[in-house]
C-alpha cells in the first residue's frame, strides 16, 4: 500500500453547492460552479482538471442549489471514469440522507452526511476543494508537504497584499509555516513572517488524513454551537489544539516559466467579465493552451467557427478575440471579446469587449460594448448597449464599473415596455 503514489491513495471532495449570488442573474438558473467559463468549459472543470492532471481518479461532488445544469455537465463531460480501474466520480446532491429534514448545513456538514460514501472509497487522504475558482494547481505537491510535515490539516494559501487581505480568511504563521491563528476577514490582517506587506489568505483547499477528518466531523456534528463549516469551526479548532500547516500556492501553481501565479474568484459580474477579457491578451496570465495541463470539459460536437462577408462595414472579422466552435460571424466586427459555442452574429453588428455565453444570436446592426450576455439570448436588431449608461440601466444590470449584464428576461421586459409606451 505504501508504495502507491499519494494521489492514488487520495480523493477530492468538491463543494459545489453554493449559489454565487454576487453573479446576479447568471446564477438564477444554475449554481456558480456550472457557470460557463473560457469559451467552452465550466468553472468546476478547473478543480476537477487539477485533480485529474495531478493523478487523482477518485472524486465526489456535493451539490445543492439549482444543480441540474451542473449534474448534466458532469454526466456528459466527466463520464469516462471506470470502476474496474478503481476510478470513481460520484455526484452527491443534498438528499436528507441523515434522516432529518436538513439539507447541507455547512461545508463540513456536506462531508459529514456522506461519511459512508467516503469510507467506500478506501482512501488515506481527502482533499477538500471549492468548485468555483479559476486556477491550475498540482495537488500532489500539497499532499507531499502534508505527509512530510505530519500535519493534521494543510491549508492552501494565497499570497495577497496586506491591504486586500481583509476580504479573506487570513493565516498567521510561524517561520516553519505552522498556522498559529486563523482570522476570518480581519480588520488588521497579520503579515507574513518574511514579507510585512503581504498576508496569507485561505484558498478553501484543505488536505486531511481521512481517519483524522472522519473523527473530527463526527465530533463537530454533535456540537449544537457549531455552524459545521470548515473555515469557521474545524480549521480554527485544529489551529488551537492540533497541527495546522500552510501550503503556499506559488509552490504548486501550474504555469509557464516566468508567468505570474494565477488564481481568480470570478464571483462578481465585473470579475467574470475581466477574467474573460484577460484571456484575449497577447499572452494571457491563464494558459488554456498548455497541453501538459489541459482543462478537461464536455466537448460538444460542433463545426468549426466560420467568418463570412468581406465588404465595407460588413466584414466577418475577429481581432484579439476567442471564438469557439459552432460560431458564425456573419458581417460582424468582433474585438477583444470571448464568444462561447454556437454564437451567431449578423451583418453590421459590433461586439467590443463582449463576453457572450453559448447559443446567443446577435441580430443585424446591434452594437454591444463591455457586456456579458447570458446563454440563449437573442439580441434584437439595432440594440445599442455600452454607449449610454443611463439608458442601459433602465433595462439591464449595469455594474459599478460599467459592465452590462444582459439576459433574455431583461430583453423581454424591455420589449413589452416599448410596445406599451
Amino acid at each position: 500500500m505504501e508504495t502507491k503514489r499519494l494521489t492514488q491513495r487520495s480523493m477530492v471532495f468538491v463543494l459545489a453547492g453554493g449559489r454565487g449570488s454576487r453573479l446576479k442573474e447568471l446564477t438564477d438558473r444554475r449554481v456558480k460552479p456550472a457557470v460557463p467559463f473560457g469559451g467552452k468549459a465550466r468553472i468546476i472543470d478547473f478543480a476537477l482538471s487539477n485533480a485529474l492532471n495531478s493523478g487523482i481518479r477518485k472524486m465526489a461532488i456535493a451539490t445543492q442549489y439549482k444543480a441540474h445544469s451542473l449534474i448534466r455537465h458532469l454526466q456528459r463531460g466527466w463520464n469516462f471514469f471506470r470502476a474496474e480501474r478503481n476510478e470513481f466520480l460520484d455526484i452527491l446532491p443534498a438528499s436528507q440522507r441523515t434522516g432529518t429534514d436538513a439539507w447541507y448545513a455547512g461545508t463540513a456538514d456536506a462531508v459529514t452526511q456522506n461519511i459512508d460514501i467516503v469510507d467506500d472509497y478506501d482512501v488515506d487522504y481527502v482533499i477538500i476543494l471549492a468548485g468555483d475558482h479559476i486556477y491550475k494547481m498540482d495537488y500532489e505537491i500539497m499532499l507531499r508537504e502534508h505527509v512530510e510535515n505530519g500535519a493534521d490539516v494543510t491549508v492552501g494559501c494565497l499570497t495577497v497584499p496586506r491591504e486586500e487581505a481583509s476580504a479573506f480568511g487570513v493565516m498567521a504563521t510561524d517561520d516553519t509555516g505552522r498556522i498559529t491563528s486563523f482570522l476570518e476577514k480581519p480588520a488588521d490582517p497579520p503579515a507574513m513572517p518574511d514579507d510585512p506587506d503581504s498576508s496569507l489568505a485561505s484558498m478553501g483547499i484543505y488536505v486531511f488524513k481521512w481517519s483524522f477528518l472522519r473523527n473530527l466531523l463526527e465530533v463537530d456534528a454533535l456540537d449544537p454551537n457549531s455552524t459545521h463549516d470548515f473555515g469557521h469551526d474545524l480549521i480554527p479548532e485544529i489551529v488551537k489544539n492540533g497541527k495546522a500547516m500552510s501550503h503556499r500556492y506559488d509552490r504548486s501553481c501550474v504555469r509557464a516559466e516566468g508567468a505570474p501565479v494565477y488564481w481568480k474568484d470570478v464571483g462578481t459580474v465585473d470579475a467574470f467579465w475581466e477574467a474573460h477579457i484577460d484571456l484575449t491578451n497577447f499572452t494571457p496570465d491563464l494558459d488554456l493552451w498548455d497541453k501538459n495541463w489541459p482543462i478537461w470539459t464536455y466537448s460538444e460536437s460542433v463545426p468549426p467557427a466560420k467568418f463570412i462577408h468581406d465588404e465595407r462595414d460588413r466584414r466577418g472579422v475577429a481581432i484579439s478575440s476567442m471564438v469557439a466552435g459552432g460560431c458564425i460571424i456573419s458581417g460582424t466586427e468582433v474585438r477583444n471579446s470571448c464568444l462561447f459555442t454556437n454564437v451567431h452574429t449578423n451583418s453590421y453588428a459590433v461586439l467590443d469587449h463582449a463576453v457572450v455565453l453559448p447559443n446567443v444570436v446577435v441580430e443585424r446592426s446591434a452594437r454591444l460594448r463591455h457586456v456579458v450576455i447570458d446563454t440563449g439570448v437573442t439580441i434584437p436588431e439595432g440594440l445599442v448597449v455600452g454607449e449610454d449608461r443611463a439608458e442601459d440601466a433602465k433595462w439591464f444590470r449595469v455594474t459599478d464599473r460599467g459592465i452590462t449584464l444582459i439576459t433574455q428576461e431583461m430583453l423581454d421586459k424591455r420589449a413589452e415596455a416599448l410596445e406599451t409606451a
